[in-house]
């Protein structure tokens, strides 16, 4: 194994709602071996809240979100094990939190308050080895949320869905963290279709290892 092979520990996915990010996420786990941290969606206290008072909650959501991945990052700093983190501290700071704003939301003390608080602390963080960004369209993420039925994502609009698209396009056309693979998801059923995981998997370690 080489020396870049060992030095790596940490592999996040990014992706919009209803992307597939869990469902690639524990396919790569399995493959490599690697330990995973989940987003914290089914035990969140905020998320249904949320969901059904966006501006009441937004902020409380927000900081639940930014403390659990920060911890995230921290254990896979300080651990020996190679973690796949399903979905990213970028993700909630560039696109979530100031989708809020924007949409009234969030108050802008508020928003304020919480990016100065993810500055502080990606300054004392290093950003993954591999950002795995899972690109789908507006009729793609719909079909997802729809199939895997979660009531709180029911009350979801269509807008919402689009504005949070957009940010996720401009913010990856804009990434200079690390090394970073863009996977085109229109065409692709990594979740059924084994040849389609393999295809993402010989991406994945040509971008990790050099090979091809």
């Amino acid at each position: 194994m080489s020396e870049q092979s060992k030095s790596i520990k940490h592999i996040a996915i990014a992706g919009n709602i209803g992307a597939g990010k869990t469902t690639l996420t524990t396919q790569l786990a399995k493959h490599y071996g690697w330990e995973v941290n989940y987003e914290d969606a089914d035990t969140n206290p905020y998320l249904s809240d949320f969901y059904k008072d966006m501006r009441r909650w937004s902020f409380n959501l927000q900081i639940y979100f930014l403390n659990s991945r920060y911890g995230q990052i921290i254990n896979i700093r300080d651990g020996e094990d190679v973690v796949i983190q399903d979905r990213t501290i970028y993700e909630d700071a560039y696109i979530f939190a100031p989708n809020l704003h924007d949409m009234g939301l969030m108050s802008t003390k508020d928003f304020n308050n919480y990016f100065s608080l993810f500055k502080l602390m990606t300054s004392q963080v290093s950003p993954p080895d591999l950002l795995i960004y899972l690109k789908a369209s507006i009729p793609t993420l719909v079909s997802h949320i729809h199939t895997r039925g979660r009531d709180y994502e029911g009350n979801m609009s269509l807008d919402y869905l689009k504005k949070l698209n957009e940010r996720y396009e401009n913010w990856i056309s804009n990434y200079n963290e690390g090394k970073l693979l863009i996977i085109e998801t229109e065409n692709l059923d990594f979740k059924n279709k084994s040849e389609d995981l393999g295809s993402i998997i010989q991406k994945v370690d040509a971008e990790l290892y050099g090979l091809f």
